[in-house]
């Protein structure tokens, strides 16, 4: 039996308009549970922003592929008018075949410049702490 293990990252700002963001990821048997939001908070109090984000803005799942079958998911709670974590879950699951949890807290614009810079962020993040953990 695996042992449940949580960590908390803060990943600087890559650029004047995007947010520091901090990560939470829940190491569980075959899945991983992730939150990610924007954080004014600094390096050193990255965990307060856990506490402080929404786990229900934009939550979604992906199961990994399966035999013949892709990778394939579904929102769980959206009160924004993104439907990111649905997307980025499912490319998660598909890389490292395992089932995600992913809820994404972060500002979304009207779908400006900012937005598309925030979730490339955003993935580019998840990606490099899951293949840490691997």
């Amino acid at each position: 039996m695996t042992a449940i293990r949580v960590e908390t990252r803060y990943i600087a700002p890559s650029g004047a308009s995007t947010p520091a963001l901090a990560l939470q990821v829940t190491c569980l048997e075959d899945s991983y549970m992730l939150w990610i939001g924007a954080t004014e908070e600094a390096e050193e109090n990255a965990g307060r922003a856990t506490i402080r984000g929404h786990v229900g803005k934009d939550w979604a799942v992906a199961m990994p592929p399966w035999k013949t079958l892709p990778a394939t998911g579904t929102q769980l709670l959206r009160s924004s008018n993104s439907d990111s974590a649905l997307s980025i879950a499912t490319r998660l699951a598909q890389r490292f075949g395992k089932q995600i949890f992913l809820s994404v807290d972060v500002p979304v614009s009207g779908g400006g410049d900012d937005s598309g810079g925030i979730l490339v962020q955003v993935e580019k993040a998840l990606v490099e702490t899951l293949k840490g953990i691997e």
